[in-house]
């Protein structure tokens, strides 16, 4: 099998896409789509075994794929990276800023390390990577940037680290977006909501439970998938998103429109099943969370 992306067949050949956070999750789906539409992709990330089986993994289905271990919170080890590859490669046309994390942990318990290594990696870390790719190739032949960032519109109550670095991601991409439009660089974001990505297993053991009833408040009444999550990051790169940047691309099932004092109607199983709400899983490689296994099915619970 290969991966079953809804564009067409060569959208990205020539191309070359650097995805931040490769190694896993939402990075590694999109490292999938973009080679499978023909990229050449460099993964980029911390553990290079992560990197390296990726990179197996998408030569073994025809693709074309790199990879550059990298800390993004390192200003010199980004500039060396894109460096490289613009070096190897030519020029970066697409950037696809993936990489950050965070834990859950209330406002008062946050020390000022912790806050400070969150907003590294969710929004100095794409900084550093998107200003790099635009001095090192944009500036000279253009691209297209995205930015992820995360459901943090009415706040992100145990995760406020995360949160305000997010909504500081989204200022910042409707600034580059205003500053690079004369290099004809196209900057936008894609903020996915409650994601059933193998990320999520890395939270403690006991919110597991908290983690798997989160659908309720969704008014799709399920999780999305990394395809959903993907396709929305190959559109805004295509050409088909020409005149749109400074732009965020929700993907979450309008959990943001969820609000106290209105019963929140989930939709039955045969409702979600209607073509215009059936889980999209293009990626042919997807694992379902650990936490989100049936036991007896290995489906999403």
């Amino acid at each position: 099998m290969n991966y079953r992306s809804i564009f067409a067949a060569g959208l990205f050949a020539g191309r070359t896409a650097i995805v931040t956070g490769g190694g896993s999750g939402i990075g590694r789906c999109t490292a999938h789509e973009l080679a499978a539409l023909g990229a050449h992709v460099v993964l980029v990330g911390r553990k290079q075994d992560k990197l390296e089986a990726v990179r197996r993994e998408i030569e073994a289905d025809g693709g074309q794929a790199s990879w550059q271990v990298c800390d993004i919170r390192d200003e010199a080890r980004v500039r060396e990276v894109v460096a490289a590859v613009v070096a190897g490669r030519g020029r970066v046309d697409h950037l696809v800023n993936n990489a950050g994390g965070q834990y859950m942990t209330p406002l008062e318990a946050i020390s000022a390390k912790g806050w400070e290594a969150v907003v590294a990696s969710n929004l100095t870390g794409g900084f550093l990577m998107a200003r790099e790719c635009y001095l090192q190739s944009m500036q000279a032949h253009g691209g297209a940037v995205v930015n992820i960032v995360a459901d943090m519109w009415g706040s992100m109550p145990g995760m406020g680290h995360s949160g305000a670095a997010r909504a500081g991601m989204v200022s910042f991409t409707e600034t580059a977006a205003l500053e690079w439009a004369r290099s004809g660089v196209r900057v936008n974001a894609v903020a996915p909501g409650y994601i059933a990505s193998s990320g999520m297993d890395h939270y403690p053991r006991e919110v597991g439970e908290l983690l798997r009833t989160m659908r309720q408040t969704v008014p799709e009444g399920r999780f999305g998938t990394e395809a959903e999550v993907s396709a929305a990051i190959a559109f805004l790169l295509s050409p088909a998103a020409s005149f749109i940047s400074g732009s965020v691309l929700r993907v979450d099932g309008a959990r943001p429109q969820a609000r106290m004092g209105w019963a929140l109607q989930l939709p039955s199983e045969e409702v979600r099943q209607r073509d215009a709400v059936r889980p999209f899983d293009g990626f042919h490689r997807a694992v379902t969370p650990r936490l989100f296994a049936d036991q007896e099915t290995g489906k999403p619970a």
